[in-house]
């Protein structure tokens, strides 16, 4: 496993590799470590992935916020003074690649947007909260959070993808929460029309836990963005579908390339 180092403002990160900056952002209780099927991508990038505030070993836990989990990591971007790097996002990391966007657009060389999310209904934010609050409470009383947590979040459920999931997704009770209570008061659906660097969207077929019809809403706002929906994949096609999906990351990163 990398070493982990830590940024003057406390962000864990690992950094490995050589070639543009590529950063790797995790999801709602998942940790950096969880990007270890692409960690081969340093053959050819050099791979930033942090821990947001609260999650692995981040031990900075207030000011728990999606503008706050982007702020930390534009700061780690200048203290290791990269002018400007490809962000890709998974689900929660989505919404921070977003964040990063709205922020700082001139350190985005490209997004990657991935199983996530721009906007959540006002009327429908209180309930599903509460609705998701009592599930996760309700399977982590009962010993089972791992279990119900991973068929939401998996199509496939052969071992080696399990086993991953269960030792990559460590969510802390009350982060979780906060996390998911700010990730429901997103709305980019202002931001994602002024959004000019090349954009490339994917979603999982089989996605319960953000259906692919979100991702497609995203594609019709994001002006000369890609959409690619990857067959046979839930939430985490990083894990249940390796090789595609390094390569899908592989041709759009290298289409960027030769372009400029």
């Amino acid at each position: 496993m990398e070493n982990t180092r830590v940024s003057k403002l406390g962000v864990p990160f690992l950094h490995l590799g050589k070639g543009e900056p590529l950063v790797l952002i995790h999801g709602l209780g998942e940790v950096k470590e969880g990007w270890q099927n692409q960690f081969e991508l340093a053959d050819q990038f050099e791979l930033i992935i942090p821990d947001l505030r609260g999650h692995g070993e981040c031990t900075k836990t207030d000011g728990i916020s999606i503008p706050n989990f982007a702020e930390d990591l534009i700061e780690l971007l200048k203290e290791l003074k990269i002018e400007n790097a490809h962000i890709l996002g998974l689900s929660m990391g989505g919404a921070v690649a977003q964040e990063i966007y709205r922020q700082a657009p001139h350190l985005c060389r490209s997004l990657m947007l991935v199983s996530t999310f721009h906007f959540f209904p006002k009327k429908l934010r209180s309930w599903f909260f509460k609705n998701r609050k009592e599930k996760f409470e309700a399977v982590t009383t009962a010993g089972i959070q791992e279990e119900f947590l991973g068929r939401m979040a998996l199509y496939s459920w052969r071992k080696e993808t399990t086993e991953k999931f269960r030792h990559f997704f460590r969510p802390k009770h009350q982060i979780f929460l906060e996390s998911l209570k700010n990730c429901l008061e997103v709305n980019n659906r202002a931001l994602l029309p002024k959004i000019n660097v090349p954009t490339l969207i994917i979603g999982g077929q089989y996605d319960s836990v953000l259906p692919v019809w979100i991702q497609a809403s995203m594609h019709k706002l994001i002006p000369h963005s890609e959409f690619i929906i990857m067959r046979n994949t839930g939430h985490l096609a990083k894990l249940e579908a390796k090789d595609r999906f390094n390569r899908l990351l592989r041709r759009f990163l290298n289409q960027q390339k030769s372009a400029i």
